[in-house]
């Protein structure tokens, strides 16, 4: 199979700006909410900063007039206090009203990534995923996702508001006093390059905490998944010395992130108090030496809060940054997978449900008769033909690798007639599912020619081509759902009736009945409640309901007993009858009675024959029949 790609969290993005550019697209589907959350954004700037600078009008022309008044008249002050009010009401609502907002652009956004990026999935061939581990995927859905939607609810809308507020105050502050203002600018400075050497350092560790985490979550889940053969082999100490080791590395990671990131907040502060003390005893001579005539008490006091103001967002946007990386990150794999190519498909050749006169003329129809047909197009001279399909498969002369420079099967030639049982018989690695992923398509063959009915393969559309093929495999897949639910999953409009026939065929309806709520047991865990033998029977039913003209069956006995094996050797033959079959078994007892066996060697054909054919050869069949039953 091909090589894996290992799992890639904790990475920095390569194009952040491009992503950025890309995931901004998503959120313009929203982009009337995103007007009303600007237009709260500047109000709650300008209500911010309104509100600092009526602080100086409040002592200057209301409060201070009023001092040593006998008979003090409290209207005006009472007024101005009741505008302030709702000055800060307004920008309290605003404030209120933009988070809202931004909550449902998120998750709108995730759910329209969510949905783009598994109905692209559906799309992807079978290479994708053996080159991807499943945990490498599931992270794009969960700690990717999660990531962006910190930033487009939390980041995007602070950093916006920080950038409108930091204008917004710096013109108010400007108006108050210029020369406070150049020297506001300065320590600012100090206070940008302290945070950004901080940042710098702190991303590089959050990264690592990131790519650490992936490697402890993947590891607890391959440990909860593989706990009996921990315990059969009695390795709790080593997997937890493992364990601790890898937690120790995110420990490390995040210990580091963490003190580099909380030490950011607090030298923050000690420079704001720093610098709001350098600013109060200068504002505090000037106004005394100029009494009052450059800067009043109440300008002074409302410099002094718009310094806060402007601060404010500076600590708001550093914080942030870490936050801004990892999702940019976590965007660009997501966009990753949403980039893939999806499985080519230039088949055109259909299966239809068909209608077959005494005369043997093929007619279309939209009832499912237990005959089928393709169904060629004519483009050129607009007409369709019909050719009954009757699961004659033929290959020539086929080579195959999963990368260009490994071939792993080399010159096959097979000859499968309608009704013929075909049995494939070798190593593990010899490459009998690799025929078997061929027929499929599942991928594309580099040389030779794969012919169903004497059509050339590439030219039936892969749906209807594997619509046409029953597969049980030796890995049994059970969903979440009743067994009847997964029994049905071959056919989706059968009947309950045609699902317990299928059940009774693989010989799965006695067990079935035997369980808690009969064929409405809901199965959870991949069947994590039944036996391997019994999942398997399951499989063999889901595959009999579909009842296609093809089966492959890819070690379809394997996991059940001998005693159980022949009660479904029965059924098996009955649902093979008629039915060309390929079987992959290394129990040969079971394949006995196919019409052609075929052994194979590191991707070569190198017997064929029926059993007693092969037996009379006395080469490898007969070595490996009269050595063992079983193939190792």
């Amino acid at each position: 199979m091909p090589p894996v790609r290992m799992r890639g969290d904790g990475r920095m993005a390569k194009k952040p700006k491009q992503t950025l550019s890309r995931l901004l697209s998503y959120m313009l589907k929203y982009k009337g909410t995103l007007i009303v959350v600007g237009l709260c954004v500047v109000f709650s700037a300008v209500a911010q900063a309104a509100s600092s600078a009526s602080l100086g009008t409040l002592v200057d022309d209301y409060i201070t007039p009023m001092l040593g008044q006998t008979n003090a008249d409290f209207g005006p002050l009472l007024k101005f206090l009741t505008m302030m009010a709702c000055i800060y009401l307004v920008g309290m609502v605003s404030s209120f009203l933009m988070n809202f907002l931004m909550v449902r652009v998120s998750q709108g956004t995730q759910k329209t990534i969510r949905d783009q990026m598994f109905t692209h999935m559906q799309t992807l061939p079978i290479r994708y995923f053996d080159t991807h581990t499943a945990g490498d995927i599931m992270s794009r859905y969960t700690s990717d996702i999660d990531t962006l939607r910190q930033m487009i609810s939390q980041s995007i809308p602070q950093c916006a508001s920080s950038v409108v507020t930091l204008v917004v105050v710096l013109v108010t502050m400007l108006l108050t006093s210029p020369l406070l203002t150049v020297l506001q600018l300065l320590t600012v400075l100090v206070i940008v390059f302290a945070t950004k050497v901080i940042a710098g350092r702190s991303a590089k560790f959050f990264i690592g905490q990131q790519r650490s985490l992936g490697a402890v979550n993947g590891y607890v889940e391959e440990m909860i998944n593989g706990q009996r053969v921990v315990k059969v082999f009695t390795h709790e100490d080593a997997c937890k010395e493992e364990f601790d080791a890898l937690n120790e590395k995110l420990r490390n990671d995040a210990y580091l992130a963490g003190a580099y990131s909380n030490c950011m907040g607090p030298l923050n502060n000690n420079l704001g108090y720093a610098q709001y003390a350098l600013l109060a005893i200068i504002g505090g001579l000037i106004t005394v030496f100029s009494g009052g005539k450059l800067l009043t008490v109440g300008k002074l006091i409302s410099f002094l809060t718009l310094s806060r103001s402007f601060n404010m967002p500076i600590s708001q946007v550093s914080n942030q940054i870490n936050s801004i990386v990892m999702a940019l990150a976590g965007a660009e794999r997501i966009f990753e997978l949403m980039d893939e190519e999806p499985e080519q498909d230039e088949g055109y050749v259909r299966l239809v449900n068909a209608e077959i006169d005494e005369n043997g003329n093929i007619t279309e129809t939209d009832k499912r008769t237990g005959h089928w047909a393709w169904k060629h197009p004519h483009k050129a001279e607009g007409t369709v033909t019909y050719t009954e399909l009757k699961g004659d498969i033929t290959m020539f002369n086929v080579d195959f690798g999963y990368v260009p420079d490994k071939t792993v099967l080399h010159d096959v030639t097979l000859y499968a007639h309608p009704g013929e049982k075909i049995a494939f018989v070798g190593a593990t690695g010899a490459g009998k599912t690799t025929i078997t992923n061929l027929i499929n398509r599942f991928y594309d063959i580099a040389d030779g020619k794969i012919r169903y009915d004497n059509i050339n393969i590439n030219k039936i559309a892969k749906p209807d081509l594997r619509r046409s093929l029953g597969v049980v495999l030796q890995e049994t897949n059970l969903f979440t759902g009743t067994v009847m639910d997964n029994i049905r999953y071959g056919k989706l409009d059968a009947t309950d009736e045609d699902c317990i026939k299928a059940a009774k065929l693989a010989n799965a309806h006695d067990f079935i009945t035997r369980l808690p709520q009969g064929y409405q047991t809901v199965l959870t865990g991949n069947g994590a409640s039944l036996s391997q033998g019994q999942r398997q029977l399951i499989a063999i039913a889901r595959a009999a309901v579909a009842d296609p003209p093809v089966m492959i069956l890819d070690e379809a006995t394997s996991s059940i007993d001998t005693r159980t094996e022949k009660l479904v050797q029965d059924g098996m033959d009955a649902l093979m009858h008629g039915r060309t079959v390929f079987v992959i078994a290394h129990r040969l007892s079971t394949i006995r009675n196919s019409d052609c066996i075929m052994v194979l060697d590191h991707g070569r054909i190198i017997e064929r024959g029926s059993h007693d054919e092969l037996i009379a050869q006395k080469g490898t069949y007969y070595r490996l029949y009269t050595g063992a039953f079983e193939l190792e």
